[in-house]
């Protein structure tokens, strides 16, 4: 616990880790003995009914996922917590358990609850837009199949447990984050770095008038946030959603232009190409490419072949995605019931449940149909090329 006085306040900082009994304990007995005037928690409304209900995914809109494109997103985030969950299950305790006990046990003494994170979803969506295809691709596969760190692979493992309690010590944490930061530091500022400031802005705003404040968050947040606390933090400016860049926005509609006028080029001036061989160079390896991929992901003949159909127009279209396209499609197949909305928690602890539930198996579908258009769009400009 790390104690701190600001103005008239005591702030008493609890780090904890996510999955570790021990930390549920310390929590009960910090607030058992000290009875603050508020108890803050590094949750937000979305988490926080995460953990207090058991139909947190009940509302989940694939449709509305799949039509705004966020399928990838969306795999992100439940590989994420199918990461979490799995770490859980080995030790016995629900990720988030020390949380949950922190807000039982204020309301056991009646003592007032602040949510004082950011928006998962705000979070969520920064961290994504700082990340390049590649860096997304790594991280889902990471999350998907787990990692081993080359330094360790000689040493003896050792209990999980013991490796995550080891992790709330100073040292431990310092050299983690500055690891963290030196290999995705893409990573490391919004899903870090930011909520340091978001939590200690938030933190002080809680603690107005009080004499005793008692705060749980994660271990690595309190580095970050002593040296916060007190200072002007633009809480608006973390809220908001970076546009993606200039540049992107540039390259995302110059290629297809450029394209187009290459098949315009070469229909008008070639003498060795027809327009009927430019426009097969173009269409065949794009549409076979998201049919491929398609069909590799599990998906339906319909959404077969509304891949073969949609693929070329959307790989020249910024505004169209084979993925928002076949997405639908597989999701109007397939239906996803409530009952498979609250059964992700459980499924996504596997490969074969991402498989076998509806929901994530509509996500992966579009996302393979969309990396399918990609790919056969490349392959399709080498192909125009050769014949110009």
């Amino acid at each position: 616990m790390t104690e701190l006085v600001h103005g008239d306040t005591t702030y008493y900082l609890v780090g904890t880790a996510h999955v570790s009994q021990r930390s549920v304990d310390e929590v009960r007995q910090v607030i058992a003995q000290l009875e603050p005037d508020v108890v803050c928690v590094e949750l937000d409304k979305a988490r926080y009914e995460a953990l207090t209900k058991d139909s947190a995914f009940r509302d989940l809109d694939v449709f509305k996922v799949v039509r705004e494109g966020r399928g990838l997103y969306l795999l992100a985030h439940l590989a994420l917590s199918s990461y979490q969950r799995r770490i859980g299950a080995t030790l016995g305790v629900k990720p988030g358990a020390e949380l949950l006990a922190a807000t039982e046990a204020a309301k056991a003494k009646g003592i007032p609850v602040e949510l004082i994170d950011r928006d998962i979803n705000t979070t969520l969506k920064r961290t994504w837009r700082n990340l390049g295809l590649w860096k997304r691709s790594q991280l889902l596969t990471s999350l998907f199949v787990g990692w081993e760190d080359d330094d360790d692979k000689e040493q003896a493992p050792r209990p999980i447990g013991e490796q995550i309690e080891e992790l709330k010590e100073p040292e431990a944490l310092s050299q983690m984050l500055a690891k963290l930061g030196e290999k995705v530091p893409e990573i490391k500022g919004p899903l870090i770095d930011e909520r340091d400031q978001y939590l200690a802005s938030k933190l002080v705003e809680a603690g107005a008038g009080k004499k005793k404040v008692v705060a749980v968050v994660g271990a690595a947040h309190v580095p970050g946030m002593v040296p916060q606390v007190g200072r002007p933090i633009d809480r608006a400016a973390l809220d908001a959603i970076p546009p993606p860049s200039l540049l992107w926005t540039i390259v995302k509609w110059l290629i297809p232009l450029l394209f187009i006028a290459a098949l315009i080029y070469g229909w008008k001036w070639s003498d060795s190409s027809s327009i009927t061989e430019l426009m097969l160079a173009w269409i065949l390896p794009t549409s076979i490419g998201a049919a491929g991929l398609t069909l590799i992901a599990g998906g339906s003949p319909f959404s077969v072949g509304s891949a073969l159909v949609v693929a070329p127009i959307a790989a020249i279209h910024p505004l169209l995605g084979t993925g928002m396209v076949v997405g639908v499609v597989e999701a109007w197949r397939r239906k996803p019931s409530v009952g498979d909305c609250e059964r992700l928690p459980d499924d996504i602890q596997s490969m074969k449940g991402f498989w076998r539930n509806p929901v994530t198996r509509i996500l992966l579908i579009a996302v393979a149909s969309g990396i399918g258009t990609a790919v056969g769009f490349w392959i399709g400009v080498g192909w125009v090329a050769s014949l110009l």
